[in-house]
């Protein structure tokens, strides 16, 4: 089983390849075509089929120029429909044929820690870490086997968004439950690892000693990184813990769950859903989950406003929990759907950070600020296209 590390260097040579970069969610696949060399990623194009299963399915592809290629509003049965799509999209583009597909994996539990060759031991690790991630891992399983039926001989990579925090001191890694639990791979993992290391790699030299990424969208965590690498990150286990998100509590109180248990006989199934489809900016206000829907709504809705105040404090605590984890912090990047795009949510959040030295709107080339606020895309695609051709056989 071939692998790399967390930080993704790459020192060998290999020629320039065309890849192919999936990233499933529970009802969504995003993709890309990428030209991949030592120097540089360029997109080819790229797309996301959405809503797959349900009756409004989409499928938007775009090309290297931003401009729309196709933007279809039609169902997609399933990820098998969706990969066909794509398949029979790159035949029809006449755009170079892919010489790996890389698949972003969620989680990897115990077992797959590093990105690496797909092969059937990993197919079986990853089966059997399901349930460390029901609502992410069987999904890419799925596509997984669909792109190797679609797409037979292509050699295929997992990129797993755990890689990243891998290396995380014990002090940050480690539960406090008991060593037989700990024994079990039961233990702080973290997540948004390809989108951490996207950033990394967008700021390059630029890369401070102290810094913390706030990647916020429906799903959102805050992860502090010391010369360039993960040392404490706001999910845990699995990705229901942390802020505040979308459809998922973020932490709490361990008691809850012993009280919905004993007192309202909640099952495991019951516990899952409440945790992760029911609370959160939906829980909270009884609206949306979309904080766009909820901006609109917050000037006549009292739990919609509250719901974006719960949000922007839980992000805040964070953020300063990281920087007593640094000891400080150099520069703070917002990054995901919420994060480069909601202008009110990153003020509010910044002005009670104030008294650190934080200043909204200050950029990189601020110098009046004691910690710069940057704001950079998650690049997740990019960085799996990258991983994958360093996993790819030397040309």
């Amino acid at each position: 089983m071939s692998t790399i590390g967390p930080g993704g260097a790459v020192t060998n040579t290999r020629s320039e390849l065309t890849i192919l970069a999936l990233n499933s969610g529970s009802s969504s696949l995003k993709f890309g075509l990428y030209r991949v060399s030592a120097s540089r990623t360029g997109a080819l194009l790229s797309g996301v089929a959405e809503s797959i299963g349900e009756p409004g399915g989409k499928f938007h592809v775009r090309n290297s120029q931003g401009g729309a290629l196709t933007c279809d509003t039609a169902p997609i049965p399933s990820q098998r429909d969706a990969i066909i799509r794509i398949g029979t999209l790159l035949e029809a583009s006449q755009t170079p044929t892919p010489a790996a597909i890389g698949h972003r994996i969620v989680h990897g539990g115990p077992g797959l820690r590093q990105h690496c060759v797909i092969d059937e031991q990993v197919m079986q690790k990853l089966d059997s870490a399901s349930a460390f991630a029901p609502l992410h891992i069987p999904a890419a399983l799925s596509v997984i086997r669909f792109a190797q039926e679609h797409f037979p001989g292509l050699p295929q990579m997992a990129c797993f968004d755990t890689t990243f925090h891998a290396g995380m001191p014990d002090v940050a890694r480690l539960l406090p439950i008991p060593q037989a639990l700990r024994a079990e791979g039961i233990e702080r993992y973290g997540f948004h690892g390809l989108s951490c290391e996207s950033i990394v790699h967008q700021l390059g030299t630029n890369l401070p000693d102290r810094l913390i990424i706030a990647h916020l969208g429906n799903g959102a965590s805050v992860t502090a990184v010391k010369d360039g690498k993960s040392v404490d990150t706001s999910m845990g286990l699995t990705p229901s813990g942390g802020i505040i998100m979308g459809t998922r509590t973020g932490d709490l109180d361990p008691g809850i769950l012993v009280y919905l248990m004993r007192e309202k006989k909640y099952d495991a199934v019951a516990l899952e859903e409440m945790i992760d489809h029911r609370s959160g900016l939906i829980g909270i206000s009884g609206i949306s989950s979309d904080m766009r829907r909820l901006h609109d709504a917050a000037s006549t809705s009292p739990d919609a406003r509250l719901a974006i105040d719960m949000f922007c404090y839980s992000v805040r605590k964070q953020i300063a929990a990281m920087m007593a984890t640094l000891g400080g912090a150099d520069m703070i990047v917002f990054t995901g759907g919420i994060g480069e795009n909601d202008s009110e949510v990153r003020a509010e959040i910044c002005a009670g950070l104030s008294w650190c030295g934080i200043r909204i709107g200050e950029t990189v080339e601020s110098t009046a600020s004691r910690v710069l606020v940057n704001i950079l895309p998650s690049q997740e695609d990019e960085q799996i296209a990258r991983h994958t051709w360093a996993l790819s056989p030397v040309s």
